[in-house]
């Protein structure tokens, strides 16, 4: 996926979050919101967002000297996750159609996102829940279990903490034996790192990897090698949220990318309302319709990120 300019001034929003959420220093918000603008000035659209996106949190943390600024949120969403969880497993237990009530709740888990947020809470959740329960859920299902019932081995990228614990009904559903997890190589945003995986109980379910990476969503060429290596090399890529979506939407692979739309600028590609359930597959084979096609560069590595944020404060309220 490319920048747009409506992403311009999700930029600018979601530094102005995650600086007040790390530091009151004027100072230290000044210089962020600096180095953000002058980046801007020099942003080609053809680029993913999250090379935006690393950027602003990157230099967040460096002016800062916090080098986990979501840790709190980060921790307040696995232990509501996991107070949920006996709830949810129900549900997939009960259902019908255990593997898409698995897919729904991992969607609904999708919601826990300081990204477009700056303030979550339980309430937000179980909306969440009730409506990934009750909304239809688009796009390539069918052929989502067709690929899960086909597949030797599938590498299950996650995207943020306490979402991961949800994603946990899904795996067990697919078949945890042939499942490894990717989590991020570094903290970046909410998003899920091998300790999260940990606290979700998926060390010793199955086997967990880094992709060596601090952007929030799968930018392959800042991957480590090994990472790439099992990307390219698996059945089946199941890829969860819009960061992977905004990263892998255009990989040269099959992948399949299960999330909840909650930008206007997703939305319009994908031709859905906002709030939508999709589990949708991109890099089609020959043949077969390809979801999404956008030319993503990635340029200076060293400048990226996505991200907004919840202050402490707001943390220890819920």
């Amino acid at each position: 996926m490319q920048t747009t300019l409506d992403c311009m001034s999700c930029f600018v929003r979601q530094a102005v979050d995650a600086v007040r959420m790390v530091t009151d220093e004027p100072g230290i918000q000044q210089e962020v919101l600096h180095g953000v603008f002058r980046r801007l000035s020099r942003t080609p659209l053809q680029q993913s967002p999250l090379v935006m996106a690393q950027y602003i949190h990157r230099l967040i943390r460096e002016l800062s000297g916090e080098k986990d600024p979501y840790l709190q949120a980060k921790q307040w969403s696995n232990d509501l996750a996991l107070k949920l969880y006996p709830q949810v497993e129900e549900m997939v237990r009960d259902s019908a159609s255990p593997i898409e009530m698995a897919v729904r709740m991992a969607i609904a888990g999708n919601a826990i996102d300081f990204g477009p947020h700056n303030h979550i809470d339980k309430k937000h959740v179980d909306e969440a829940i009730e409506h990934a329960i009750e909304s239809p859920l688009n796009g390539d299902f069918a052929a989502f279990t067709d690929a899960v019932s086909q597949a030797r081995s599938i590498l299950y990228i996650a995207d943020n903490a306490g979402e991961i614990v949800f994603d946990r009904l899904l795996i067990e559903q697919i078949g945890p034996e042939r499942v490894t997890v990717g989590v991020r190589g570094m903290p970046v945003l909410n998003d899920a790192t091998m300790t999260d995986a940990e606290v979700a109980g998926l060390i010793g379910l199955v086997e967990v990897i880094e992709n060596g990476s601090d952007a929030p969503g799968t930018l392959l060429d800042d991957c480590s090698e090994e990472f790439r290596r099992r990307f390219y090399e698996t059945d089946m890529i199941v890829a969860k949220g819009q960061g992977n979506y905004e990263s892998l939407s255009d990989a040269d692979r099959e992948v399949f990318l299960v999330l909840k739309v909650k930008c206007p600028v997703i939305a319009a590609e994908l031709d859905c309302p906002v709030s939508s359930l999709l589990v949708r597959r991109s890099g089609c084979a020959d043949g077969d319709e390809v979801i999404v096609e956008t030319n993503q560069t990635q340029q200076d590595v060293q400048d990226t990120s996505t991200g907004a944020a919840v202050s402490p404060a707001e943390t220890r309220s819920t």
